[in-house]
């Protein structure tokens, strides 16, 4: 089976990596260095276009195709992290009550979000506001880049 080549954009945090093909992207992640390149499939490309927006502090939600939740619980967690708005975060209990859930569902739920910054887990904080595990680049320390860049771009914080 053919896999089209992922797209890269080079950020201030690193290389992002896009994986999908023309109709849906099926992965995010975050490396340390390589190329950029524009990848193949046409979600792949629109998907570098929308970070490269985000960066530039142009885009505050994407509106990409995604390869869906593999359960119907999935989605509904994966929704609800993408709701939390540009600039705000929200606790894993907060986020659990919203919709009925528990903070370990939802805390799984970023843990394995194979969309990074797309479904934006790094909103997602821990009682108390402190930050928390992040899956993706170097782990906090990218969850507070991240938070610290959306702050900036809408001016709701230092």
């Amino acid at each position: 089976m053919y896999e089209p080549e992922p797209a890269a954009v080079a950020t201030p945090i690193g290389l992002i990596v896009i994986t999908g093909d023309n109709d849906r992207l099926t992965s995010i992640r975050f490396t340390r260095a390589g190329p950029a390149r524009p990848g193949e499939g046409r979600a792949a490309r629109e998907a570098a276009a929308q970070v490269a927006a985000w960066f530039e502090g142009r885009l505050t939600r994407f509106d990409l195709p995604l390869a869906p939740a593999a359960t119907p619980r999935g989605q509904t967690l994966r929704d609800a992290i993408v709701a939390i708005g540009h600039g705000e975060t929200m606790s894993y209990g907060a986020l659990a009550a919203r919709i009925g859930s528990s903070a370990r569902a939802v805390g799984q739920a970023c843990a394995r979000n194979p969309f990074p910054l797309v479904v934006p887990c790094h909103r997602v904080v821990q009682a108390g506001g402190a930050l928390g595990p992040y899956s993706a680049g170097d782990g906090p320390a990218t969850k507070a880049w991240l938070l610290a860049a959306e702050r900036r771009f809408t001016g709701t914080g230092s």
